[in-house]
């Protein structure tokens, strides 16, 4: 029996001395908190352009519909198709053989009144003389006076109708009413032709400069008028181009220039047009195209941004940051965030000048919780 105790001395002495040694560790004073490592941006305040993409179609700058005039069989077509083509520059010939006859009957009229006033105007010479010494009656020097007014009133019908008939001669040569690109032609040579008829025989666009049509709310623009009329925006209108981004994404070479705001708001979709002048030297915008038109609305003079990442939106819809305050301990703070500029937000209100806000780290640290705070690379 004694043997036993002395094989269970050591045991004892081992127990015996893990339990004196877990006494003396609980007097130590137990351990903080580990300060989390995270990666804070600093707000400062800078000048923000705000902009807005707007859907947009393309329209042509100038657009004539060319009709004839005057009726008649189509003799020829005197252009090509999707050719750049000139004001004034003829693009068919009609049969114009009875046009011309009728522009030689009205010469000839105009030519027969022109004799007969020259015969008119000798005679009254002559009457006036003659009545000075009382050689001829008074009546006879009446009616060579009106057979003048006469011969004159009919030469000057006569011009009119020359240049009546002239002028329906020259409608017979249908011509571009702008300078532009023409497009495919509705009548083939031998066509009959009604004058002012429906069906137009070509369209001629000018396309550069070419406008883009934009799609406003009118309910954005009340919102823009109240920061407007509070201060906290200046209006951008005239000092930022219109940057026109096309169906694949890129962005076109050359900026725009908004140029009209129509003063109907469209009653079905709640809309307003806006229109932009662009340069299109080069005729890649073509009319119909789809775009979207980013539109400057105003520059905020003391706007903060913060990066996305560090805006988060809970299941109430309510947006927070986490925020190192002046103890170095996460702030939660409750935030009012508008539009994206970028890849950053620009913040209405929660936040301001000199805030640290967490960027990086969020997963591990919670409010209350120390950290260590060390500045995003730019």
């Amino acid at each position: 029996m004694s043997g036993r105790l002395r094989a269970a001395a050591p045991v004892f002495l081992v127990v015996l001395s893990s339990i004196l040694l877990g006494a003396c560790s609980g007097d130590a004073a137990p351990e903080g908190p580990v300060a989390q490592p995270v990666t804070v941006v600093t707000l400062s305040a800078e000048a923000v352009t705000l902009t807005r993409e707007l859907p947009a179609r393309t329209n042509p700058y100038l657009i004539a519909e060319v009709r004839p005039q005057v009726s008649g069989i189509v003799q020829k077509r005197l252009f090509t198709e999707g050719s750049l083509v000139k004001a004034g520059q003829p693009l068919y010939q009609l049969d114009d053989a009875t046009y011309r006859a009728e522009y030689a009957s009205a010469v000839a009229t105009l030519a027969r009144a022109e004799a007969t006033l020259t015969a008119a105007r000798s005679n009254a010479t002559r009457t006036a003389e003659l009545a000075k010494v009382d050689a001829v009656s008074k009546q006879d020097y009446e009616s060579a006076t009106a057979a003048l007014l006469q011969a004159e009133a009919d030469v000057k019908l006569a011009q009119a109708n020359a240049r009546a008939s002239r002028v329906t001669l020259d409608y017979a040569r249908i011509v571009s009413p702008i300078s532009g690109y023409v497009g495919k032609s509705v009548v083939t040579q031998g066509a009959l032709v009604t004058a002012n008829q429906a069906a137009p025989l070509a369209t001629v666009q000018q396309l550069d400069p070419i406008y883009v049509d934009a799609t406003a709310s009118s309910a954005e623009l009340l919102a823009l008028r109240r920061e407007l009329a509070a201060g906290t925006l200046t209006s951008a209108a005239n000092s930022v181009p219109v940057t026109i981004v096309l169906e694949d994404g890129s962005i076109y070479q050359h900026g725009g220039k908004l140029t009209f705001a129509d003063v109907t708001v469209d009653p079905g979709t709640g809309t307003f047009l806006l229109r932009v002048l662009v340069p299109n030297p080069d005729r890649i915008l073509m009319p119909g195209m789809y775009v979207r038109a980013v539109i400057s609305v105003g520059i905020r003079r003391n706007g903060l941004l913060v990066p996305q990442q560090s805006i988060v939106r809970d299941p109430k819809g309510r947006t927070t940051a986490m925020v190192v305050g002046a103890d170095d301990k996460v702030e939660l703070r409750e935030v009012q965030v508008s539009r994206t500029v970028g890849d950053k937000w620009l913040v209405d209100g929660g936040l301001a000048v000199g805030d640290r806000v967490i960027v990086e780290g969020l997963q591990k640290i919670r409010p209350g919780a120390p950290v260590q705070a060390s500045e995003a690379q730019s």
